[in-house]
């Protein structure tokens, strides 16, 4: 995928409403309204899939704008590294047992967290284990829906 549908991609993907990802109608509809052009919701399609890689800057402006991403991120890789950890760590902190986790983290000392941070790389090391031998996939956690989007199970290694 080019990198310009990567980053509408990662946009759909990481940016929800309600829990679910916006549909390419809500996009366009949405992008007409901020822009006072004309979106369709196949050209977000086509953006999203790399089959448009070109728009103009009245279309990426209005597609950040939606997003309440910079506009900046579509063509500036350090602003789209700052986005892209940004919105990692909003999606991970829409998980409630990370925010818990986060939570927790917050009201203890320097040393708690660092072996708090020390418990959690060692579950990850075992977790990473599993999975390299191929028993990791079952009970682990997660759902995913039919189209294999995850839908918030309780493993991480997220984006």
């Amino acid at each position: 995928m080019p990198p310009l549908a990567d980053k509408v991609d990662k946009l759909f993907r990481t940016i929800r409403t309600n829990g679910r990802e916006y549909t390419y109608d809500e996009v366009a509809r949405g992008c007409s309204q901020l822009s006072g052009g004309t979106f369709s919701k196949t050209y977000v399609w086509q953006l999203r899939t790399g089959q448009r890689d070109n728009p103009t800057k009245r279309h990426l402006e209005a597609l950040a704008a939606f997003f309440r991403v910079p506009a900046a991120y579509f063509f500036d890789d350090d602003t789209a590294e700052r986005v892209d950890a940004q919105l990692a760590i909003a999606s991970a902190m829409g998980n409630a047992e990370v925010r818990d986790i986060a939570l927790r983290a917050m009201s203890m000392d320097d040393s708690g967290r660092k072996h708090l941070a020390r418990i959690i790389h060692e579950v990850s090391l075992l977790h990473s284990a599993a999975s390299s031998r191929g028993q990791s996939g079952r009970g682990n956690g997660t759902t995913d829906d039919p189209e294999g989007r995850d839908t918030g199970g309780t493993t991480g290694g997220g984006e």
